[in-house]
């Protein structure tokens, strides 16, 4: 027999026992989910019809890393930034300049260039974060056209408005087989990516994260290390936007800082977030599919016209009025909706909440004991 002292400490253990192996449990389920994915993803290379749609398949990866990327500053926090255009422009450009100045290794080059984006990304990050909201956007908005015009002006040694030509890893390889490898490459630092989200998902520093998103003041008051968590949060985001970057850098061989900084860039790949929804792993993947799909036919329809801005523009007005939590939860709503539970909301349970419910289940324990 135990005593009440004994039973009460046990079911006063149980709930977080419950939620260490519910949270383990998720994790599984999400590498699981994540293999899958990928291995679906990796049939493409062998069902492409030809190069080009081959080469299409590794620009949507390159925006889903990018969006990925961006969504572990930009989803757990809810700072949006259009800036992160910069650390993809540095990312491509440090790994071009490493190899072209120093004549290492391409994918040493680029995991050094990565390293000296994070350097940079904190003192920015730690400037840039003071201010929320709007005033957010706008500094990020400004180290995008400000390096946007240094790596214009800096002709001799970023090479300008010419652009900067970077030497391919593998040389050798004709044009179909050099899309596919990088597909592939691009396809591992996805897994890594989704894996990484997964992780600050279900993490303490993600649970930190999340009650900056929820309500900052509040967590601040409750003692949590609101800006040491952002910091670490952009610094981050930042790495993984610069390998997407270094990545593309190699793959495509000629870069340009109109493109490599491009504040529409960044508006893209905030929608592809948005799109697919900053709260699930997996939307900015099915984002980024879309929006890389749609700007492809537009590309191959109507040429280099501006009416993919257009389109682009016109799609962030629909996400942002009728899907502001994105296409996930949309879905996710309306399957409740046919269910009759009726719609839900997706913020986080507030620490009352959470009490609340916990002194629920035990009450309910006490009067079946």
């Amino acid at each position: 027999m135990l005593s009440v002292s004994e039973t009460r400490t046990r079911a006063g253990r149980t709930p977080a026992a419950e939620r260490d192996r519910t949270s383990s449990g998720r994790r599984r389920r999400n590498i699981l989910t994540i293999a899958v994915v990928i291995a679906i993803l990796a049939t493409w290379p062998f069902l492409a019809p030809n190069p080009y749609m081959l080469s299409a398949g590794v620009i949507v990866l390159n925006f889903a890393v990018f969006a990925t990327g961006w969504n572990i500053m930009g989803g757990f926090t809810g700072y949006i930034s259009l800036g992160h255009a910069a650390f993809f422009g540095l990312g491509a450009y440090g790994t071009g300049l490493l190899i072209i100045n120093t004549g290492m290794n391409s994918f040493l080059a680029l995991a050094l260039a990565a390293v000296g984006v994070v350097v940079i990304a904190v003192p920015v990050g730690y400037a840039a974060l003071k201010v929320r909201g709007a005033s957010f956007v706008i500094v990020t908005i400004a180290l995008v056209l400000v390096l946007q015009l240094v790596f214009q002006s800096w002709r001799s040694f970023t090479g300008g408005s010419e652009g900067l030509f970077v030497p391919r890893p593998f040389p050798d390889l004709l044009r179909p087989q050099h899309h596919q490898v990088f597909y592939f490459i691009f396809l591992g630092v996805l897994a890594l990516a989704l894996l990484a989200w997964a992780v600050v998902n279900h993490s303490r520093f993600g649970a930190g994260l999340k009650a900056v998103r929820e309500d900052e003041d509040k967590a601040e008051s409750l003692g949590i290390p609101t800006g040491t968590l952002k910091l670490v949060a952009f610094a981050v985001s930042a790495f993984v936007v610069a390998v997407s970057g270094g990545l593309y850098a190699l793959w495509f061989a000629d870069l340009d800082p109109i493109f490599q900084f491009d504040v529409v860039l960044s508006a893209q790949v905030v929608l592809m977030a948005l799109l697919g929804g900053t709260r699930y792993l997996f939307g900015p993947l099915l984002g980024a599919v879309v929006i890389g799909v749609a700007l492809e036919y537009f590309l191959l329809n109507y040429g280099e016209t501006q009416f993919h801005l257009i389109a682009t523009g016109l799609l962030l007005g629909v996400v942002v009025l009728f899907l502001p939590d994105g296409v996930l939860t949309g879905a996710q709503q309306l399957v409740q909706r046919v269910r009759g539970k009726g719609a839900t909301s997706i913020r986080e349970m507030t620490a009352e909440e959470l009490r609340a419910e916990q002194e629920r289940k035990e009450k309910s324990g006490d009067d079946h004991d």
